[in-house]
């Protein structure tokens, strides 16, 4: 697969992982919609090399999931702020987690609660049209004409 140019590619699920794949891209997604927002807040809940965080917020701010934002004048800080497309995320990191709990869920896993009424997050994916859950049916890939 070509990492530059994921126009070329046909597939929406190849062209997203051509950015979305890393496994500390999705991490650093994970955590924005948890409320982190500054560079130290991120290596800190990662653990994850001052390098590796730079490059991939880079990624994230470039491909607009993620936008950089001043809060400091004096010394200049900025910090990374959720787009609208970083927030349609996440239903994708809770069904990662979901098949996670299901098919890796060995030892102590953290919980997804709902913030308002404390109870578990159990996250399935519809198809909007036929209100079928998803891989309850056969599906087919059509490929533009």
């Amino acid at each position: 697969m070509n990492s530059k140019d994921s126009s070329e590619n046909l597939c929406p699920i190849a062209r997203s992982l051509l950015f979305l794949g890393d496994a500390w891209t999705m991490l650093i997604l994970r955590d924005a919609n948890a409320g982190l927002t500054r560079f130290d807040q991120f290596r800190k809940s990662l653990g994850i090399a001052p390098t590796m965080l730079t490059k991939r917020l880079a990624t994230l701010t470039d491909e607009k999931l993620l936008e950089k934002r001043q809060y400091s004048e004096r010394p200049p800080r900025e910090e990374y702020v959720l787009t609208e497309a970083g927030r349609d995320y996440l239903p994708v990191l809770f069904m990662i987690g979901a098949w996670g709990r299901k098919h890796r869920g060995d030892g102590k896993l953290t919980r997804f609660l709902d913030a308002e009424t404390g109870i578990d997050i159990k996250p399935i994916a519809i198809d909007a049209v036929t209100g079928a859950e998803i891989g309850t049916r056969p599906i087919r890939l059509l490929a533009p004409e």
